[in-house]
């Protein structure tokens, strides 16, 4: 644990390390005699940190070009196995869409009574409901036990096992007779694609260097919009059809994709960061070597990249300690946790199942059933494209934040314009209007939110619970989605609410509460490594203390004393400026004397106090608790001995002060207040 002060107050930031580094806990050479060779041991974890830290440097200077030319085979295979989202994009772009289809409605819904008196058939708002919400269920099923069986049988026989269990599955879709027989394929089909909706994710950005992580993992909105794209093309294709081939055609179309994608993943390479946390170092390489093609210009050497991803690895489980759901949930995961399952939930709260329902909405809106599916079909289109363009704003140099940020205040204003055409008394215009306002919000969407958030997703989680912690937000997002699946029916539906436009008021409220929360908790992951995004979480400011009061220093050291019982640095930073006036050698002597006579005496004192007493007597105050680390570091914690049955530690606790460059320099423009603190504190340490 490190304590750090800085001006007036100080900042604790904590890492729990009661176990050794797996270096640490790894057999240590022996001599002859059984003694165990401390500097073998200590040339290993050295050459393992060098490798490392190398490895990150060539990560941080690589550029886009280099990492294409370096990875075009990481580059391949993400993108095969991101094309399982195809599939799960081209069925809710079906079930969806299919509430605006004649033939479909005739065959699964009920007659009513429409406003001129004559008849048509819908299926209910309770039964859309239901449908779009069982495929919900069945992914939360399938994301739950995705957590367990990817860390258990690696990533490629998960996805193969889930691809022949769907080819399955879509039978019953096929010969479906009525609602209940498509209710239970939902739910079943669900299950497979929610194992999809985290796996690729998170394959994507293991396989990846930071240069390519935000265009792959990102990839992943394209493979829904494809699949939303050719779903809907897919009705259009047989609207013409007056019989029951008008819908089960699309529905069989989803045997194309289990056969060929299960060849290609059977050939695929496992992710070496699995293979590194379950200890198969060389098959890691070997599997790094076939995501590679050498190129001199990077300098790559497989061997440190093998390095940081142990190093990594070690780094996390010495911060997670463990592998366990629960352990989402603790120390500085917890706030992990709580962006990444917000990341996905602000996608469905910020108006995105309102426009999954396209379609339907359009019509109720006052466009025909031809042209609210061709409104769709633009819509999808752009849904399917619009990851160019969030592209391009990316190598352009946008941070992820900042496109999420700007993305929800745009699609806030978007959705109070929809809700506002509600008002219009052309209502054909407005209808038009609509359609066409709904397309810009799909393109807003897929440039920003729609598109980034698999991105944060992917690089905000930790390495060793990222699957776990992925899996639990795309539950959150899931459940966020049945809770929108079940009241947008009703909102649009003409036999229940039957709000229209007005609906779009309803999510520019809940849009604008996702603005707020995304610019005051989500951090810019842009640009860093998994091992510097881990520190990142790790440097906590949660107790501030006044270093001039030994009251406000002792319940510090209680609270740390409380909390974890001991501290392994301190660092006494103490440093307020003080009085700024200074001599002036234009300045005569009386003018001089004016100037530095002027001072307050109390100010002056308080610079002195504040960086000379109070960096004192906070080193005294964490006396205890340094000493405790110490004992911490011989029961096995942080600075363990290097010999086994030392009582030495490696890393003793230490107290850091610091001084300044002005406490020897002669250059007048140092302030003499702050200048003689600085002075005062370096010869105080001495003693």
């Amino acid at each position: 644990m490190a304590v750090g002060t800085d001006e007036k107050n100080f900042h604790l930031a904590t890492n729990n390390d009661e176990k050794p580094s797996p270096v640490q806990q790894a057999p240590r050479p022996t001599t002859e005699s059984g003694e165990n060779d401390e500097s073998d041991e200590k040339s290993a974890m050295d050459d393992l940190i060098r490798n490392a830290r190398l490895a990150t440097e060539k990560e941080h200077s690589m550029s886009l070009l280099q990492g294409i030319k370096l990875y075009p085979k990481a580059i391949g295979w993400s993108i095969l196995i991101s094309t399982c989202i195809v599939m799960e994009g081209y069925d809710v772009a079906l079930i969806n869409n299919f509430y605006g289809n004649s033939q479909f409605n005739r065959k699964y819904g009920e007659p009513y009574v429409t406003r001129d008196g004559g008849v048509d058939y819908q299926v209910s708002a309770a039964w859309q409901a239901g449908l779009s919400n069982g495929a919900v269920v069945g992914e939360i099923i399938g994301l739950t036990i995705n957590g367990y069986i990817s860390e258990r049988f690696g990533y490629r026989y998960t996805v193969i096992a889930c691809l022949t269990l769907l080819a399955g599955f879509v039978a019953i879709f096929f010969t479906a007779q009525n609602v209940i027989h498509l209710q239970v394929a939902e739910i079943l089909c669900g299950i497979p694609w929610g194992v999809f909706q985290t796996i690729t994710i998170t394959y994507a950005s293991e396989v990846c260097p930071v240069a390519l992580r935000g265009y792959l993992t990102t990839y992943i909105n394209a493979c829904w919009g494809f699949g939303q794209l050719i779903g809907i093309g897919a009705i259009v294709g047989n609207s013409w059809r007056h019989d029951e081939w008008a819908y089960r055609i699309p529905y069989a179309l989803q045997w194309i994709w289990p056969a060929p994608l299960i060849i290609g993943i059977l050939l695929a390479p496992e992710s070496p960061w699995w293979q590194v946390r379950h200890g198969r170092l060389d098959e890691a390489k070997k599997s790094l070597l076939r995501l590679t093609s050498l190129n001199r210009e990077t300098d790559f050497d497989a061997d440190e990249t093998i390095a940081m991803m142990a190093h990594t690895t070690a780094l996390e489980a010495k911060i997670t300690k463990g592998a366990s759901y629960w352990d989402c949930f603790k120390g500085v995961d917890l706030r992990r946790t709580e962006i990444v399952c917000m990341c996905w939930a602000i996608q469905n709260l910020s108006g995105n199942s309102f426009s999954n329902y396209s379609t339907y909405f359009l019509q109720q809106a006052g466009l025909s059933e031809s042209k609210a599916y061709y409104f769709a079909l633009g819509q999808y289109g752009i849904n399917s494209v619009g990851v160019l363009g969030a592209w391009a704003l990316i190598t352009l140099g946008y941070g992820r934040r900042t496109l999420y940020v700007s993305g929800l205040a745009m699609l806030f204003i978007i959705l109070l314009v929809l809700g506002f055409l509600r008002l219009a008394p052309d209502r054909n215009a407005a209808s038009l209007a609509t359609g066409s306002i709904l397309l810009v919000w799909a393109l807003i969407y897929q440039l920003t939110v729609g598109t980034v958030c698999y991105s944060l997703v992917a690089e905000i989680s930790s390495r060793r619970l990222q699957i776990k912690t992925v899996v639990l937000g795309r539950i959150l997002y899931n459940i966020v989605g049945i809770v929108a699946g079940v009241i947008t029916p009703y909102m649009l539906n003409p036999t229940a609410w039957n709000w229209g436009n007005y609906a779009g008021f309803f999510w520019a409220g809940s849009c604008f509460f996702c603005l707020i929360y995304t610019y005051f908790r989500v951090p810019e992951p842009a640009g860093r490594t998994f091992a510097e995004m881990d520190m990142l979480f790790e440097k906590r400011h949660s107790l501030v203390c006044d270093v001039t009061s030994k009251e406000s220093l002792q319940a510090a050291v209680d609270a740390i004393t409380k909390d974890v019982g001991y501290v392994n640095l301190v660092i006494a930073n103490s440093g307020v400026v003080g009085p700024t006036a200074g001599f002036a050698p234009e300045l005569s002597i009386s003018e001089l004397r004016k100037r530095l006579f002027e001072v307050s005496m109390d100010d002056f004192t308080h610079t002195l106090h504040v960086n000379v007493t109070g960096a004192y007597f906070t080193m005294l105050a964490f006396l205890e608790l340094l000493d405790a680390g110490n004992k911490n570091a011989l029961k096995g914690g942080f600075g363990a001995p290097l010999k086994e049955g030392s009582d030495v530690p490696a890393i003793q606790s230490q107290v850091l002060f610091t001084s300044s460059i002005s406490a020897y320099s002669r250059a007048y423009p140092s302030a003499p207040a702050y200048a003689g603190s600085k002075s005062a504190i370096a010869h105080l340490m001495k003693q």
